[in-house]
């Protein structure tokens, strides 16, 4: 792995590594299983908006401190402190007027791929930020669940939407209105996860995972991304008929150069991105 690069300064809930063309970001509140709290979803805004900007980048892995938890969703010790303050506002679908938007959970316009790495709990919000990643690989002790309808409140950063999508309907509703967890094994059948491995073997999975993205063309995996995630409940006929910006900046591309040449003359492709 290359060396580290900056951070950005300030941060608490959040830690942010840039090493080579891999952007390590940590969720880094392990004393509270890294529950997400005002102060972090600002901090994570901050670095989605470095992360997207910073050409140098291709991919980011997201994760949480310790083996304990990924995430285990919204901090409900904050939100319990501003319902007795009486400072708690009603709050639904999305996470506009609030801190940190918009959350991963809604930056639909994300060019670059981010992989989840989930060692232990993937809780209310901690499960939607990992649904709304692109590559999600799971320690075998993972566990996956969306409690809110027990808590009176809703899923509203995509768990709704996305858990509907991504997995069969039913199996979906059932965990939805139950608030029952599933096993990283659960997840992994019902499609939700890409891989699950022993805990000991979870970093070299993930590296393996980002090693493959980084082989390929990185104006590919956006096009790819962008083309994929936009023509999800296009009928195939205009899915064919759309001009995707980044298909557009990929077929104009060195790169869509670079890779035939590269086979042919039997050498590994020197990818620019640009």
């Amino acid at each position: 792995m290359a060396v580290e690069g900056p951070r950005l300064d300030g941060l608490t809930g959040v830690d942010y590594v840039k090493a080579g063309r891999v952007a390590r970001i940590t969720l880094n509140r392990p004393d509270r299983l890294n529950a997400l709290d005002l102060r972090t979803h600002e901090e994570l805004a901050l670095v989605w908006d470095d992360f997207e900007r910073d050409d140098d980048l291709w991919v980011a892995v997201l994760t949480g401190a310790g083996d304990r938890s990924f995430s285990a969703g919204q901090d409900l010790k904050e939100l319990a402190e501003r319902v007795r303050g009486g400072t708690a506002e009603p709050s639904t679908f999305g996470s506009r007027g609030k801190p940190g938007w918009p959350r991963l959970t809604e930056r639909f316009d994300l060019s670059k791929p981010v992989v989840a790495r989930v060692n232990g709990y993937a809780f209310g919000g901690g499960f939607e930020l990992a649904l709304a990643c692109d590559i999600i690989v799971a320690a075998d002790h993972a566990t996956f669940a969306l409690p809110e309808a027990r808590l009176g409140l809703m899923a509203g950063a995509g768990g709704v939407f996305r858990l509907t999508r991504q997995a069969p309907y039913r199996a979906a509703l059932g965990h939805l209105l139950t608030g029952r967890p599933m096993t990283a094994a659960r997840a992994y059948e019902l499609g939700l996860v890409n891989e699950v491995v022993p805990a000991e073997d979870l970093d070299g999975c993930v590296d393996a995972w980002v090693e493959d993205v980084l082989r390929c063309a990185p104006l590919s995996v956006r096009a790819i991304k962008e083309a994929a995630a936009a023509s999800l409940t296009m009928p195939l006929q205009e899915a064919f008929r759309t001009r995707f910006v980044w298909e557009e900046k990929r077929m104009h591309s060195a790169d869509a150069q670079e890779g035939p040449l590269a086979f042919v003359e039997k050498r590994p492709p020197r990818w620019t991105g640009r």
